[in-house]
Order: structure tokens, then sequence, then C-alpha cells
């Protein structure tokens, strides 16, 4: 079956009848991005996967809240990054580690990762993303990697778009910095 639309999908969902085929057919056209939206914020293959996860358990049992006002996906990507960021401030509050020494595990990881098939460029780029501060880190990834707008990503993250703006022109000077000086 060829991509069905947001809004097709959400009728199927909400039928008695198809729903479980509707939901499907939702998870089949975002998990893979929702991967790699959280994937780029937690690193680990499996802590992306659980949360992969539970963030389909919350869309599943919060759909029929979802009035339509936003996007479909930028629904499920707030979910997702809202799942992302506390599972990463209870990982930090749980093994009391200071976040400049979260980001010093979570950059090893990278090279530890066997799920991670980048060249050594791609390695340095995504160190230079780690040391980010968390926010910048994640308007970098959603409009570098996920090639979102602006007004998108403000629905996700309920910031301006000015203010997205400056976070990602930052993160990409640091970034920039970080590579001509490693």
């Amino acid at each position: 079956m060829a991509e069905s639309p947001d809004h097709k999908i959400l009728e199927m969902c909400r039928n008695p009848e198809s729903g479980n085929y509707g939901f499907n057919l939702l998870v089949r056209k975002y998990q893979k991005q929702v991967y790699w939206h959280i994937r780029r914020m937690v690193i680990e293959h499996n802590d992306t996967d659980d949360l992969v996860q539970d963030t389909f358990i919350k869309v599943w049992k919060n759909l029929k809240n979802f009035r339509s006002d936003s996007k479909l996906y930028t629904w499920i990507y707030r979910i997702a990054t809202n799942e992302a960021l506390t599972f990463l401030k209870s990982k930090k509050r749980k093994f009391f580690i200071p976040i400049v020494d979260y980001e010093n595990h979570l950059s090893q990881s990278i090279e530890d990762d066997n799920y991670f098939s980048g060249d050594e460029i791609q390695m340095k780029l995504q160190k230079a993303i780690l040391t980010l501060p968390e926010k910048q880190r994640l308007v970098f990834n959603m409009k570098y990697f996920n090639e979102m707008k602006y007004d998108d990503m403000s629905e996700v993250l309920g910031t301006s778009v000015g203010a997205l703006k400056a976070s990602f022109h930052i993160a990409a000077k640091k970034i920039e910095s970080f590579v001509k000086e490693n």
C-alpha cells in the first residue's frame, strides 16, 4: 500500500474496526524518523529502541485526544522529544553524573557502538554535537538531520522561531569551532 496521508491514518486509528491496522500504518510511517530523532539525543541503540517503543505506546494511548490543531508528525516528535529528555534527565540523576561527564560518556559510546557506521568525519561531527547544551543539540539535530522547518520545530518544542534560529546558528558556530580545533 502506498504511504497513506495522516488524516486517513487517523481515521483508521479512530475506527474500532481498523484501529490496529491504522496504528500499524502510523508506526511504519514514522518509526524510522522517530528512531533517529531519539538516537541522536540518547546515542545508545538499546535505550533508543526502548524509548521508541515508549513513544508509540504514548501515541496509541493519547491518539483519541489528538485534536489535529498541529500536524501529526510534530505531535509525535513532541512525545518522542519529551521521552528522550526525560530519559536523559533521569539517567543523569540516577547515576549522579555531572553533565560534562555524561556527555563524555555519550561521546565514548559512539566510538564503542557496533551500530554506528560513520567515518572519521561523521564521528567528529557527532562528538562536536555532544559538546552542545541539550537544547542546542536538539535544535541542531532537528534542523540538520531531520531537515525540519522552523515552524514545525516551534510546534514540537514550544519555542519561538526566532529563538530556534538563534540556537541553530550558535550551535553551528560551536560545531565549526570544535571541528577546527580537533
